[in-house]
């Protein structure tokens, strides 16, 4: 039987990133591995979405479970779940999600460092505790599982780089397996993360970072891309954009823009 969470930790390799594809539903995951994805991921943001809901620590952790598990049987492939601050503020309750995703079939998560649903970080000393905690509930399971720790406060406005690069080399002491901190201010501020650091680092996909080629990464020495909602996003500007010019202007063009069904038919019965 296949390990998958080692056939995903195989994947991250410094200098030759691999793109985590995160997909919203059973269609989007199968599209995404018919057209070659390596590995997918959930997206909490993108789920939420589906639900009607905005992100971040909208979603209940059975929701993120069982969403994470339609995800992994869609496919083959590796599947991360984006499973936001570990849905708890204690160490136990980050231990206790890992191994509820490991059974759903996941082959690994990432945890935040943002004690949702606000926008504050948690103190340094808890946040390293949370991750360790996590990675030892990791190496406790039968099989391979990637813990990203995730440093979240550049993204979310309330610590710089120099504080995300403390929080990631203590995660990386506590054993996390890859590092992440979203949307650093620049790609110099990517390059010190990745030089800070000997665990591989994945880089969010997402504003300015789009304009970026995987090749300018890898000189970063980047292991992994992940694309966060911004995939997910794409679909909606289709919808807005369409619904502006239909309800709007009364046109309809934007409709005659789609994939075929049949192109679609035929990437979702790819095997």
């Amino acid at each position: 039987m296949t390990d998958i969470g080692a056939q995903f930790r195989g994947l991250h390799v410094p200098g030759k990133p691999f793109i985590l594809a995160n997909a919203w539903d059973i269609g989007s995951a199968r599209m995404l591995a018919a057209l070659g994805a390596q590995a997918l991921a959930t997206s909490s943001a993108a789920h939420a979405f589906t639900l009607g809901k905005p992100d971040g620590g909208t979603l209940t952790r059975d929701a993120a479970l069982a969403h994470a598990q339609d995800i992994v049987a869609a496919t083959p492939l590796p599947v991360q779940g984006d499973f936001e601050n570990g849905f708890g503020d204690d160490p136990e309750t980050c231990a206790e999600t890992v191994k509820l995703a490991a059974e759903v079939g996941l082959a690994g998560i990432c945890i935040e460092d943002i004690a949702l649903p606000s926008d504050n970080a948690y103190d340094f000393d808890l946040s390293v505790e949370r991750i360790k905690a996590a990675t030892a509930a990791a190496r406790a399971l039968p099989n391979d599982f990637v813990l990203t720790a995730r440093a979240d406060g550049i993204l979310r406005s309330v610590y710089d780089n120099d504080e995300a690069i403390r929080r990631l080399q203590a995660y990386e002491a506590a054993g996390a397996d890859c590092l992440y901190a979203p949307m650093p201010k620049t790609m110099d501020d990517l390059a010190k993360l990745t030089q800070s650091v000997s665990t591989p680092v994945n880089a969010l996909i997402a504003g300015p970072y789009t304009q970026s080629d995987v090749a300018s990464f890898a000189k970063l020495n980047v292991a992994r891309l992940s694309l966060g909602s911004s995939l997910a996003r794409i679909t909606h500007r289709a919808i807005y954009d369409a619904a502006k010019e239909m309800f709007e202007d009364g046109g309809f063009t934007l409709l005659g823009k789609g994939i075929s069904s049949d192109k679609v038919d035929a990437l979702l019965s790819l095997e």
